[in-house]
């Protein structure tokens, strides 16, 4: 059965925007497991096409694979694979072909087999692609390489590109709809995966961590030990800092002390994990933009998940025993609470877009100070109006609803917005006299709510 291929609608008309030129020169890049190759793959459906998969091998390797699969597609009875020389060679007999689009997908494979190669992808780009009607694109998997020998104006083919692809994780919304199961259970399981789609795949119901996880031979078992390693020259630094912060130490100064990495050495370590996307440096929403008052957090779902459990059960996962389940789905459920606050502004983000928020904000985040803190407040600076809005991952009864209100209240008076309009909301698993709430002006939504946005 087919993987529903879900999402990326605005990558896929950015690439066919381009397939309307005559030529056109694309890098398509982001975090393994993404969906790199099934994007481009969908893009070159009905196209006349060649796409090859690099090899972690030799230049001459790679140039001989690349060319098998260039015969294949467009077969002469005077070549084969041997026939060629260098990449330039294909490229020539390629832009004889007509429009066509090129996929060269783990092209860091091909930089390290020779780098050298990058020079001669800028001759390839600037006297053959821009004199024909190829279409190029280049995929990666490694970020730091693609930007470093790709994108960056250290690189020979910086300039030259028109445009380029950084692919994310999807949204919870079409997580869910790519799971085809109940919102609860999507939640659970976006908990573990985020919104990878090879990591959703895996699971046709939450108990399936027991397999996937919890297993030695399971998929996501070591999977990230495999992610780190291939990106990162210091795989074990990161693993600690990761830990840290996975395990609450969200300041600067408590991960440093956990780690016992000097802070000049720490500040380069984060600054590479908020590049690779696995970390962010989050402020209150309404503090100036150089304040300290900063924390970080894990914003890939599956690397917060395995340092917090993983790593946590490893001694028993490594035993072959399950005995851990029950004590494991009481913490989880805690856990998730976190990543509930995440998919509740992602609901509200669709909310705006679809105009059916009592207001359109232009700016949304947690706020704390010392120890208060607001789950969420929307910002409409232009009209001065502010929204607050607290998030349970628990069933909530009207009196305890309104008392998270009362003290939601009290808390949006230290954040010193005066003078400006403001109302009061929950998002909850269920909220008991959720209409009653509504009709005196507070802004009440739970999960029967989520059906609104889950098409946009």
């Amino acid at each position: 059965m087919p993987i529903t291929f879900v999402d990326r609608e605005s990558e896929l008309k950015f690439l066919e925007s381009l397939w309307k030129r005559r030529n056109s020169f694309v890098p398509v890049y982001g975090r393994r497991r993404i969906g790199k190759t099934r994007l481009v793959k969908e893009f070159i459906k009905g196209k006349p096409s060649v796409y090859y998969l690099s090899r972690n091998s030799s230049y001459n390797d790679n140039l001989y694979g690349f060319s098998q699969v260039v015969l294949e597609a467009y077969p002469s009875p005077y070549l084969t694979p041997k026939s060629f020389s260098t990449f330039t060679d294909i490229f020539r007999y390629l832009s004889e072909k007509g429009k066509v689009v090129v996929v060269i997908d783990e092209f860091p494979y091909l930089i390290n087999s020779d780098k050298r190669i990058l020079s001669e992808f800028q001759y390839i780009i600037d006297e053959i692609v821009r004199n024909s009607e190829i279409h190029l694109i280049l995929v990666g998997s490694s970020i730091g390489m693609m930007e470093e020998h790709v994108l960056s104006q250290k690189s020979p083919l910086y300039g030259r590109r028109d445009g380029q692809i950084r692919l994310h994780s999807l949204d919870f919304f079409s997580s869910w709809k790519l799971l085809g199961v109940s919102l609860e259970e999507a939640i659970k399981i976006y908990g573990v995966t985020g919104g990878i789609p090879a990591y959703l795949i895996l699971f046709k119901k939450f108990e399936d961590l027991k397999n996937v996880a919890f297993s030695k031979q399971g998929f996501l078992y070591a999977e990230a030990d495999f992610l780190l390693s291939s990106e990162l020259r210091e795989p074990r630094v990161y693993k600690l800092i990761l830990k840290a912060i996975a395990e609450g130490k969200r300041r600067f100064n408590e991960i440093s002390t956990f780690t016992g990495i000097p802070r000049p050495n720490l500040f380069k370590y984060i600054e590479v994990l908020e590049r690779l996307g696995l970390l962010r440096r989050e402020a209150p929403i309404t503090a100036p933009p150089k304040t300290k008052n900063t924390r970080y957090k894990i914003v890939d779902n599956y690397i917060a998940f395995y340092f917090r459990f993983i790593e946590k059960y490893r001694h028993e996962i490594e035993l072959e025993s399950i005995n851990f389940w029950e004590e494991f789905l009481e913490d989880y459920n805690n856990y998730l609470g976190e990543v509930f606050e995440d998919i509740a502004c992602q609901f509200l983000v669709r909310l705006n877009k679809k105009r059916m928020f009592p207001f359109r904000f232009s700016k949304i985040g947690r706020w704390w100070h010392k120890n208060e803190e607001i789950d969420l407040v929307a910002l409409d600076k232009r009209e001065k109006r502010a929204s607050f809005i607290e998030v349970k991952w628990k069933t909530l009864k009207e009196g305890e609803a309104r008392s998270i209100l009362r003290d939601l209240e009290r808390k949006s008076k230290l954040v010193g917005l005066d003078y400006w309009n403001k109302n009061y909301g929950l998002i909850a698993k269920h909220i008991e006299g959720k209409e009653n709430l509504r009709e005196e002006g507070f802004l009440a939504w739970d999960l029967r709510d989520f059906e609104l946005v889950k098409k946009e």
